[in-house]
């Protein structure tokens, strides 16, 4: 069968079931759908009783709130590569009215517009008669097109994963069943966090706020301020885009709700000033900071708020240097080595040897990084050597920096002391340019010399390894740009502990070097040393086998 960009699952079987069939329903939609899968729930549904069903209203209950979670944690699991999103225009209590006036009867006056567009309807709707297929099926897509704006070619497709399995353990179960624990709702409800690249952790506790809320919804997105000691930050996606994600998956999952999304640059944000807030929604290791949060109001003299706590989810793909939990560090982690932005254009390029220009700042790694390229096959540029080179006696650059600098900045056997050069230019400017301008363009000669050598030696890849290759303009000598970051203080560290000198030395040279972020900006690939060397070279290996099935991939003559 054919596979779709976006599909709407709907599940009908009773809530207390649910749980049973979650993960079997879920792989088989997976093996339909590739992108986007809606999950619409109607307990109950009859698809099969001869009369067109319609939509009702499901009150929240705590069973639900349960579902969701266990619904996001085995879509985790078993279809990781899908965007599944649980709607929830149709969960309302019927005493709610909005704006003063009572809710229709019915959830869907009007279809629903999505943001993707199903293509196709999918249901556990058990099928009691083989016969009624097609009747069930003109029915699903009939209550579907009812709920919500779908493709006009509509495909509808009754999964049939095991469920024959779980019949004894189901049968079992209702004899159990117990009467629906109603979940206590508020007209406000506050979260706050970094929302990275939402996941199912997101999504659990977005849907569960949704739930909760029956007026508005506030969400503090960290900002800047609240960054600084995330792991990988400079991998977070811009504050506007989380914001826009956000906004995008709020409205497809209740679009009745009252949204907003504001800044956070501190642990507390509005939630501390804003009288109408009822619940803040926390998990048990940010309830601790619910906690902080009703101190703060009991002081500005406002009510407690009440403190929902959702449980965390576990990520049954984490590695021994990642999370149990599902977070976005993680995610951005399994970044590192992986193609971030396809390469800019290279035609004018020599397709071979392919050019990787790899920088970082100082303390980052970046040569151990070039090392283990050059082992794996790389032909290995050493810019900073080639550095050395161009102060040599005799060359055009050595000549050019006595003109400017002076025949005072020379030892005794005529060589250039690089120590008394760089005190000439130290917090100048306009004399460090002038320095930059003789040397820079001298580097960068012997550097194509050196690709052109590897050229005629037949080889594939060639590194450069470049301090200031961003600084210098030398990216239109390579066909990617490679990036290694770890944290400022973890440079520091390592700086001062290689070359013998203060912390105010070590902070003074990173900060006279571009940023990580500003390096990040112009990255293809980035990689970092943070952790053990197993992990960078685990990095690196995964990094190289990308890039050769990259270049195989390349059209002819690029």
């Amino acid at each position: 069968m054919s596979m779709f960009s976006t599909g709407i699952l709907v599940l009908t079987s009773p809530l207390h079931t649910l749980p049973l069939r979650i993960a079997p329903v879920l792989s088989s939609a997976a093996q339909l759908v590739e992108r986007t899968l809606y999950v619409h729930l109607h307990p109950g549904l009859n698809l099969g009783g001869g009369n067109q069903p319609r939509p009702v209203f499901i009150p929240p209950a705590v069973d639900l709130s349960t579902l969701i979670t266990r619904l996001y944690s085995n879509a985790a699991d078993v279809c990781g590569h899908l965007d599944v999103r649980v709607l929830l225009t149709n969960v309302r209590t019927n005493s709610v009215t909005c704006s003063g006036t009572t809710i229709p009867s019915c959830p869907f006056p009007t279809p629903q517009p999505l943001s993707h567009s199903p293509e196709v309807v999918l249901t556990d709707f058990p099928l009691q008669d083989p016969g009624q297929s097609h009747q069930v099926t003109q029915c699903l897509q009939s209550y579907t097109g009812h709920c919500y704006i779908c493709s006009p070619s509509l495909s509808s497709v009754l999964l049939h994963p095991q469920l024959m399995k779980l019949q004894e353990k189901e049968e079992g179960m209702k004899e159990t069943e117990e009467k629906t624990e109603p979940l206590e709702t508020y007209s406000d409800v506050v979260v706050g966090g970094t929302f990275d690249r939402l996941h199912g952790a997101h999504k659990t506790l977005l849907n569960i706020s949704c739930l909760l809320a029956n007026r508005r919804f506030l969400i503090g997105v960290c900002d800047q301020a609240m960054l600084k000691k995330k792991v990988l930050k400079e991998l977070i996606e811009p504050y506007s885009l989380r914001v826009q994600r956000l906004q995008e998956f709020l409205r497809d999952v209740k679009p009745s709700l009252q949204v907003e999304i504001v800044p956070l640059d501190d642990p507390y944000g509005v939630s501390v000033v804003d009288p109408l807030l009822q619940c803040i929604v926390v998990s048990e290791e940010t309830k601790r900071g619910g906690e902080a949060v009703n101190k703060k109001r009991t002081e500005n003299g406002l009510p407690a708020l009440v403190l929902h706590e959702i449980q965390l989810l576990k990520d049954a793909h984490h590695t021994e240097t990642e999370e149990e939990k599902i977070s976005s560090s993680s995610l951005r982690s399994r970044l590192l080595g992986t193609l971030l932005t396809s390469p800019k254009d290279t035609s004018h390029l020599p397709p071979l040897p392919y050019v990787i220009g790899l920088t970082g700042g100082s303390g980052s790694g970046k040569s151990s990084i070039a090392r283990q390229l050059e082992a794996l096959g790389a032909v290995r540029i050493d810019c900073d050597k080639l550095g050395h080179d161009v102060y040599q006696p005799g060359t055009a650059a050595y000549h050019r920096v006595l003109e400017v600098f002076g025949s005072d900045i020379l030892n005794e056997d005529n060589t250039i002391n690089r120590r008394a050069l760089g005190r000439k230019v130290f917090g100048n400017q306009e004399r460090l340019k002038a320095l930059t301008d003789i040397v820079w363009p001298e580097i960068a000669l012997l550097v194509k010399n050196r690709i052109s050598q590897a050229r005629e030696e037949g080889k594939q890849v060639c590194v450069m390894d470049a301090a200031v290759l961003l600084e210098a303009g030398w990216t239109d000598m390579v066909h990617e740009v490679w990036v290694t970051v770890i944290p400022e203080e973890e440079a520091v560290l390592r700086i001062t502990q290689r070359d013998s000198v203060t912390t105010e030395d070590a902070l003074r040279r990173l900060q006279s070097q571009w940023s990580n972020g500003k390096q990040v900006e112009h990255a293809n690939v980035v990689l970092s040393t943070l952790w053990e060397p197993e992990v960078t070279r685990k990095q690196v290996l995964r990094a190289w086998n990308l890039l050769q099935k990259r270049i195989q991939q390349r059209p002819e003559g690029q």
